[in-house]
């Protein structure tokens, strides 16, 4: 309730805006202006913001929702309000096709591919004759409700608002989910995503649809605002502008896609209108000044405007409320009797002409905890992406619960039950630890992207998030719940990847360097707990380089050196092993 009053708020102010006694009519023009920037930046809000997908090429997506609406109302006479659902299925379908090439993309090519694609569909706007060619379409109908024809500015003015406070209220709703968090995490990379069986393709295809269709939703009403189209407001240069007005209000905060257009949007009509007066109408000076106006913005606000007015007002985030009832449904405990959890048989990786993982055998039995110990550089993280699938091995054989994995992608042997962490850690800086570690759980939710936009998920969602409580209450951090990942220590963002691997109720749980930056009592707590693991039914395999930790914990411990296994026994027996001190301590020790 919490979080729909602001929104309930907002939504009555912009009601009664037109109303307000002498308003004049070009406020209303400008706040029309806002509207329609609005919805676009709250597309990239999500695209790029929070997805970590820049797009220059959105001004297209707008050009097809506008393009839609004018050929079937003009050409073959359709009400407006039926080419609405077409005019959003056009742009998502064309988001379709140019999504599944332009996502793929990463670094500098994802932008410089929207720019690519965006000046093309520009041009085909600019040259079909159907289109109107650069003249556009004119003489479109305007919107009608009964008798009521929105032929003037403030009678539109409320189909706008009423889809930017909708839109809104629908991408809140989207990343406070399961789905939402699931594009979070592709910001920190794709390893850590799939590790908890988030399937980052879908997942970034998901968001590019979304910001298209919001963008063919503000293209639909600039068509029946305007009512006339051409090419020049979908051009390159309005999609740079779309993505200036997310970045200037703040990329990953929906109200700072509002606030972001009504920056842009009013002060480059101040700078249209009194510029030319000032230096008597010669040259382009507004865009020049209005290009350094925006620096200077970014200058004084790096993240945006609607953060740097958030931590100015003192507003604290809502806290979720978490109902400790809840339970997650467990991971049905596999029947191991005859075989290991874990079986590694010769498996080899090579890259080029190194050879990372030289012939490796061993394997994990139900409630035991292995060690995976050996000097830097001697293969043991790359072992473990190997069994978690971020690598495929060269040859060998691994099977988990006696299902071949050695070519699974990571979702796939996440669904085993296998869980981990990452020698580098790999949290979301800007989420909280409760919102961290539910990501943990995302396979064992349910809920989709159309359920979480209408709120239809709130009970899968409670169930998440006491599900992630439990585990930060498990690993000791409750005090640290609600704060960001980002601002805590090293050790203590080590402890929350482990209650996010935790989350996922794993049979076998992979634990790479868990001790690195822990104080001794933390260890010794690290230690309590792997132990309550094990005796719960848990394996674990950890690779450690604090010896004391590991000969006091570990079961049995497997060494490698260069890639190839020279050991392998129990703690007592790896510390008198000579090829084990050699490996440690050199030939002469």
């Amino acid at each position: 309730m919490r979080q729909r009053l602001p929104v309930l708020l907002f939504a009555l102010v912009m009601a009664a805006v037109p109303f307000v006694p002498g308003m004049p009519p070009f406020w209303i023009v400008l706040l029309d202006n806002i509207g329609l920037s609005a919805l676009v930046a709250m597309g990239l809000v999500l695209l790029t913001g929070v997805g970590g997908l820049t797009s220059f090429g959105q001004a297209a997506f707008c050009g097809f929702g506008a393009y839609t609406t004018a050929v079937l109302t003009t050409a073959y006479g359709l009400s407006p309000w039926l080419t609405l659902p077409l005019s959003l299925l056009v742009s998502g379908l064309f988001a379709v096709a140019l999504g599944l090439i332009t996502v793929r993309l990463s670094g500098h090519y994802l932008p410089l591919g929207t720019i690519a694609w965006g000046l093309g569909l520009f041009y085909l706007f600019s040259k079909l004759e159907f289109l109107g060619r650069n003249d556009g379409i004119s003489s479109i109908p305007p919107l009608e409700i009964g008798s009521l024809k929105m032929l003037e500015p403030d009678t539109i003015y409320f189909a706008i608002w009423t889809a930017v406070i909708v839109s809104a209220w629908l991408t809140m709703n989207l990343l406070d989910s399961r789905t939402g968090r699931a594009i979070r995490a592709l910001r920190r990379g794709h390893v850590a995503a799939e590790a908890f069986g988030i399937r980052p393709p879908r997942a970034k295809l998901l968001v590019f649809i979304y910001a298209a269709v919001l963008a063919g939703l503000s293209g639909w009403l600039y068509a029946h605002f305007e009512r006339a189209v051409n090419p020049t407001p979908f051009g390159a240069q309005a999609g740079i502008e779309y993505l200036f007005v997310a970045v200037i209000g703040g990329a990953g905060y929906v109200w700072g896609g509002v606030l972001g257009a009504a920056i842009v949007v009013i002060l480059k009509e101040i700078l249209q209108s009194y510029l030319p007066y000032l230096f008597h109408g010669e040259g382009q000076l507004e865009t020049i000044v209005f290009g350094m106006l925006l620096v200077l913005l970014l200058q004084l606000a790096p993240s945006g405007a609607w953060p740097w007015l958030i931590r100015r007002l003192s507003v604290k985030p809502d806290r979720k409320a978490i109902d400790a009832a809840l339970v997650l449904p467990p991971r049905e405990r596999p029947d191991t009797a005859g075989g290991a959890l874990l079986r590694i048989e010769h498996a080899k990786k090579q890259f080029g002409g190194v050879v990372a993982v030289n012939d490796v055998s061993f394997g994990v039995d139900a409630r035991e905890i292995v060690a995976l110990i050996g000097p830097n550089g001697a293969g043991k993280s790359t072992t473990f992406n190997l069994i978690t699938g971020v690598l495929s091995a060269s040859s060998g054989a691994i099977s988990v619960l006696g299902k071949a994995v050695d070519n699974a992608t990571p979702q796939e042997v996440t669904r085993l039950g296998v869980s981990r962490t990452f020698q580098h850690v790999k949290l979301i800086a800007d989420m909280t630890v409760l919102e961290n570690v539910a990501i943990g759980a995302h396979l064992r939710g349910h809920s989709g992207a159309i359920a979480s936009m209408l709120r239809l998920d709130r009970g899968d969602e409670a169930k998440l998030l006491a599900e992630a409580a439990r585990q930060i209450e498990r690993v000791g951090l409750v005090a640290q719940a609600h704060m960001l990942a980002g601002s805590l220590s090293l050790g203590q963002q080590r402890v929350v990847e482990i209650a996010r691997a935790l989350c996922a109720d794993p049979v076998l749980l992979l634990l790479d360097e868990p001790a690195a930056g822990l104080r001794h009592m933390e260890k010794q707590r690290l230690a309590a707990l792997l132990r309550e693991l094990r005796d719960g039914g848990m394996s674990v395999l950890l690779v450690e380089h604090d010896m004391g930790f590991v000969m006091n914990l570990a079961d049995r411990v497997v060494v490698l050196d260069f890639g190839t296994k020279i050991a392998e026994g129990t703690p007592e027996a790896i510390k008198a092993n000579p090829d084990v001190i050699r490996a440690y301590l050199g030939a002469v020790a």
